[in-house]
């Protein structure tokens, strides 16, 4: 519950009466032994969690029995991570939201005929960023300059914004950095996203992630949506390489399953087949990735990492 609240589920389950079954950590074992000895009906998770949660009900040989539906977000939803959930029979619904502006702020809310569409085609559907949850006043995809909405064309990048009285009022004791948040008077989430035809809204980097390679702005969600699809990879993060010739070009902080051998060259030749070649990472590494309490990959701590290696 010591973050935002627990995605408000205390105060719902209060309000009608449910049951809190809490952890002291996240254990994909115990979290599958408990949804089965309490028949959990729903929790929240980041999508790392999720991850792990999958992989330990496959390498069990369980399924989940009775109807389990999921909250997921705290990060951009790899689209493998939806179709393991779904395939175990939890139906993930994707939220999205910052400290900052409450959480969840958005919902990728499901609409009728979604269901009867390819998995596939659910599953791109269901990871976007969604729409404007009730408590919040409005959310925006804006130009970050002149702050005019970006068209619903599926492909002109804008910041998402948020406005509305659950949104923060300010940084304690930061006065400079509450007027650069609130230029405008919108809340720049430091988000960049794209809004889709029928309205919902999908997140391409954060702008502060976005790797610019020969001129060229490549999203590391992108990367990393690729490198997971890999059967190898249970976790990916990129993050922005100094290069002599580029400027930036890509680098790959990879965790693999476990008992996995995979190498550096065939991950590199997977991504050549499955994204332009300037978007492949020029480097990988291996090992287990540092994340928050919540499941956030802490993406300052690779890159602290990177240029240690590099100058070593």
């Amino acid at each position: 519950m010591f973050h935002c609240n627990g995605w408000c589920f205390p105060w719902t389950l209060a309000a009608i009466g449910g049951t809190n079954v809490c952890l002291r950590r996240v254990d994909p074992e115990v979290i599958l032994g408990l949804i089965r000895q309490h028949r959990v009906s729903h929790y929240c998770g980041a999508p790392i969690v999720h991850a792990m949660i999958a992989d330990a009900a496959i390498a069990a040989g369980e399924p989940i029995e009775h109807k389990v539906s999921g909250l997921i977000a705290g990060a951009a939803p790899p689209a493998s991570v939806l179709e393991r959930m779904e395939k175990l029979g939890v139906e993930l619904t994707h939220v999205y939201g910052l400290t900052e502006t409450y959480g969840p702020a958005s919902v990728c809310a499901k609409q009728e005929g979604w269901d009867q569409r390819p998995l596939e085609e659910r599953v791109r559907l269901n990871g976007r960023q969604g729409v404007t949850y009730p408590l919040q006043e409005s959310i925006a995809v804006l130009d970050p300059t002149t702050l005019a909405p970006v068209p619903a064309d599926g492909e002109t990048v804008g910041e998402i914004m948020f406005r509305g009285n659950i949104v923060m009022k300010g940084y304690l004791r930061n006065e400079a950095a509450t007027q650069e948040a609130f230029a405008g008077g919108w809340f720049h989430s430091g988000d960049l996203a794209v809004v889709e035809a029928d309205g919902y809204i999908k997140i391409r980097d954060r702008l502060k992630d976005v790797i610019i390679s020969g001129g060229e702005n490549i999203s590391s969600l992108e990367v990393e949506e690729i490198l997971q699809r890999h059967e190898d990879v249970e976790l990916a993060a990129v993050v922005a390489m100094m290069d002599a010739k580029w400027g930036e070009v890509p680098a790959a902080f990879v965790q693999l399953r476990p008992g996995s051998e995979l190498s550096e060259d065939a991950l590199i030749r997977f991504c050549k087949e499955n994204i332009s070649r300037f978007k492949v990472p020029k480097k990988v590494i291996f090992g287990p990735l540092p994340t928050t309490p919540t499941g956030k990959i802490q993406k300052f701590l690779l890159r602290k990492q990177l240029e240690a290696s590099l100058s070593a």
